[in-house]
């Protein structure tokens, strides 16, 4: 008698991916081609903590963005989460140390995003300085008050002079190659100078913040979110402004104490704001939504095909290597390998 055909081995079960929002379609594809992957499907809002907790549990692996709030309780949701890929230059919206303590990587991507962050810069500051959005407003609402009426008037962009604080960076450099495109003179401080010759290539003047904030008739925000710069712009810091000057942040909402902003706001201690960015996100204070002159814009800094392809694809190649057991590029917690 023939001997009994032995039985296959079982395919290894491929890992499940939970993504948080939907993503570049190239990046999908090719975690498809090696994983089982799952995508909350609603672009519009950020996943319900409920509704990603009960994802995490069933994954091996969680790609997240930048405005997901992977916290303590979504880290010990599944002990078998084998990893955090982040959408996101920086980990500032995950329990790192959570993770860590768990033993799981976080990676994050490449900075990336200074020139589509530096176009929204200057976006809201033209947005704001000439009114734009109201008086988009008014021509919707059927009402047009002539074409040399002074009923929006606004203020000039060109000629001006603009402060970077924080703005030695990428965005902040960024920022300076526009407004030089706008006769601008720009200046900057950061709280270690760079070298002269940065300086020069990127058409920098470092000045004390303080004239700074007194000299700039725009006031744009390039510093990273820490102890440090939390409320780095507050009530003093505001009355130091011109009061036709406009502070415009696309870096961090917390750099910006909004209560004093809505103060200053009300009085016409500053012209204006534009703001990409807010101190609680995703809630937007109501005070400052009935604002008149703030400009106001959901977090757009990197929302551009090119940079969002760019950063998902990044994303994917650190779970590939993850995957692979090669060496993770973008790993902000290394030891974790050494526990």
């Amino acid at each position: 008698m023939a001997e009994k055909t032995k039985k296959r081995a079982k395919k290894p079960a491929r890992p499940r991916i939970f993504v948080t929002q939907p993503v570049s379609g190239h990046a999908l594809k090719r975690l498809r081609a090696v994983a089982r992957v799952t995508v909350f499907p609603d672009s519009s809002r950020i996943i319900p903590k409920r509704t990603l907790i009960a994802q995490v549990r069933n994954a091996d692996i969680l790609f997240c963005l930048l405005h997901d709030k992977i916290d303590r309780d979504v880290v010990a949701a599944n002990p078998e989460l084998r990893l955090i890929a982040a959408q996101s230059i920086t980990p500032s919206n995950i329990d790192v140390a959570a993770a860590t303590q768990r033993r799981i990587p976080v990676t994050v991507t490449a900075p990336i995003t200074a020139e589509a962050t530096a176009d929204l810069t200057f976006g809201l500051m033209i947005a704001a300085a000439r009114r734009i959005l109201e008086g988009d407003r008014l021509a919707r609402a059927g009402k047009f008050p002539g074409s040399q009426s002074a009923f929006l008037m606004g203020s000039y962009v060109w000629g001006k002079t603009l402060g970077l604080i924080g703005g030695g960076g990428l965005i902040g450099k960024a920022v300076a190659r526009r407004a030089h495109g706008f006769s601008m003179r720009v200046l900057y401080w950061m709280p270690r100078r760079k070298p002269e010759h940065e300086e020069r290539e990127a058409g920098l003047t470092f000045v004390p913040l303080d004239q700074l904030l007194r000299e700039s008739d725009f006031v744009s925000l390039h510093s990273p979110l820490n102890a440090e710069t939390r409320h780095q712009i507050g009530a003093r810091e505001l009355r130091l402004m011109k009061t036709s000057a406009f502070l415009i942040n696309t870096a961090r909402g917390a750099i910006v104490d909004e209560a004093a902003l809505v103060r200053a706001l009300r009085r016409k201690e500053i012209a204006g704001a534009g703001l990409d960015v807010f101190e609680h996100e995703p809630k937007v204070d109501k005070a400052l939504r009935q604002m008149p002159n703030l400009v106001l814009t959901p977090h757009l800094g990197s929302a551009t095909p090119e940079v969002r392809e760019a950063m998902a694809a990044i994303v994917v190649d650190n779970i590939l290597a993850f995957l692979g057991g090669h060496k993770l590029p973008n790993c902000v917690n290394p030891q974790v390998f050494a526990l």
